[in-house]
């Protein structure tokens, strides 16, 4: 299809992160475009959404699409395994603390990515194609041609083109990069005990295993090592690995079996040094790179488009440029200190398992301490985890009444 309409918001990128912030920008009233390949069916990864990103899916008429597929995360479990000299007390985080009946649900990313692209807007196009090039971004509209030498023509481009993105080096935004000695293995088993909805964390020497609870008794695995270590278990076969596994969680969850095919991913870190410029608004990894660690991830990228569509759409309301200066200023300041604080503490948490200083482990040791036995350090903790204190997006507000329209912050 010629493309000769010129759209209000262009979404570069087609994954969880982008389609939701197309979704969110035609829910604002935005004439918008979504350009990105479909997703990969076997992705093996899932994301654990907070509650925020759950009332974000919500209004956008997504969730009832993909709530069969997801588990809820009653509670989170943290372990100390680091087999120090003093070894920290478990803690055990409950939603119901804070008077929820979950922080949260833990969906395969496949499930998700299929509920997005299977929901629809009047003011939403979408266009399959591998590819979306910035051509030109000096005028009062942005400028981008496909693969196929379609011209597409926008006044605000949404970069959701993942941690190389293309369109982020188009508007010359330069980032922050850094990487950790490890890799994380991702997989997803059955157990013969329940989870009983809890995530556990255990705190090894070279980072965290994590088992997250999936639909029925199957867990979704997040392992962390040396990318030697990773790597030698994910060339294991699934009995050898299901035993190595088991070796580690003890009998949590019982006996181990169907084991998916591993993955291996190498942990880094990325942020963008301004998250706007030049008609051009990153969201998800081309704004952000964090390790799997705290279910931060996606749920940072999901307030990065709902905070954008707010914007663009109060900036359109009242007649001014929604791809200015002005709106991508205000964007970079209202992500700025989320984005800041969730890379520091993920950042500060992974390093404190890798450090050798004993002076660290001793810290962190007495941080868990005060939170086993703080309950009103544990509720700060956990409304703080679900959803940052200040700046929440309206879309990622709880809807009080059936259909009700979030309305747009200036």
């Amino acid at each position: 299809m010629a493309m000769k309409t010129v759209f209000d918001v262009a979404v570069v990128g087609a994954g969880p992160a982008g389609l939701a912030a197309g979704l969110a920008c035609a829910e604002s009233g935005l004439r918008t475009i979504v350009i990105g390949p479909r997703s990969d069916p076997r992705d093996g990864r899932s994301a654990a959404l907070m509650d925020g990103s759950l009332n974000l899916l919500k209004r956008l008429s997504v969730w009832d699409k993909a709530a069969s597929a997801a588990a809820p995360l009653q509670g989170i479990r943290l372990i100390d395994a680091t087999g120090g000299l003093v070894r920290a007390p478990e803690v055990l985080f409950e939603a119901s603390e804070i008077g929820l009946g979950a922080f949260g649900y833990n969906i395969p990313n496949s499930a998700l990515t299929a509920a997005l692209e299977a929901t629809s807007h009047p003011l939403l196009t979408r266009l399959i194609d591998p590819r979306a090039t910035v051509s030109d971004l000096a005028g009062s509209e942005a400028v981008l041609s496909t693969s196929t030498s379609e011209v597409i023509r926008c006044r605000l481009i949404v970069a959701a083109d993942g941690r190389e993105s293309p369109a982020r080096a188009a508007a010359g935004i330069s980032t922050t990069n850094w990487s950790y000695p490890q890799a994380a293995v991702v997989a997803t088993f059955a157990h013969t005990r329940p989870h009983r909805g809890i995530s556990t964390e255990l705190h090894q020497p070279m980072g965290p295993l994590t088992v997250v609870p999936a639909p029925g008794n199957t867990s979704n695995l997040v392992w962390v090592e040396s990318p030697e270590e990773a790597q030698r278990l994910a060339n294991l076969d699934d009995d050898s690995f299901g035993r190595e596994l088991s070796a580690h969680i003890g009998d949590l969850l019982g006996a181990v079996s169907s084991l998916t095919p591993r993955r291996t991913f190498p942990l880094s870190g990325r942020t963008a040094d301004v998250l706007g410029r030049s008609r051009v608004a990153l969201v998800g990894e081309a704004a952000h790179v964090i390790p799997p660690i705290g279910a931060q991830g996606l749920n940072l990228g999901f307030r990065d488009a709902a905070t954008i569509a707010e914007l663009a759409g109060a900036a359109r309301r009242a007649g001014t440029d929604i791809g200015g200066d002005e709106v991508l200023a205000n964007y970079d300041r209202l992500r700025r200190r989320d984005i800041a604080s969730r890379v520091f503490a993920v950042d500060v948490l992974n390093r404190s398992l890798l450090s050798s200083i004993p002076g660290v482990h001793l810290a962190r040791g007495f941080g868990l301490f005060a939170l086993a036995t703080s309950r009103r350090l544990r509720a700060r903790v956990m409304r703080e985890g679900v959803m940052p204190g200040s700046d929440v997006p309206e879309f990622m507000r709880p809807l009080h009444r059936s259909g009700e329209i979030p309305a747009a912050r200036a």
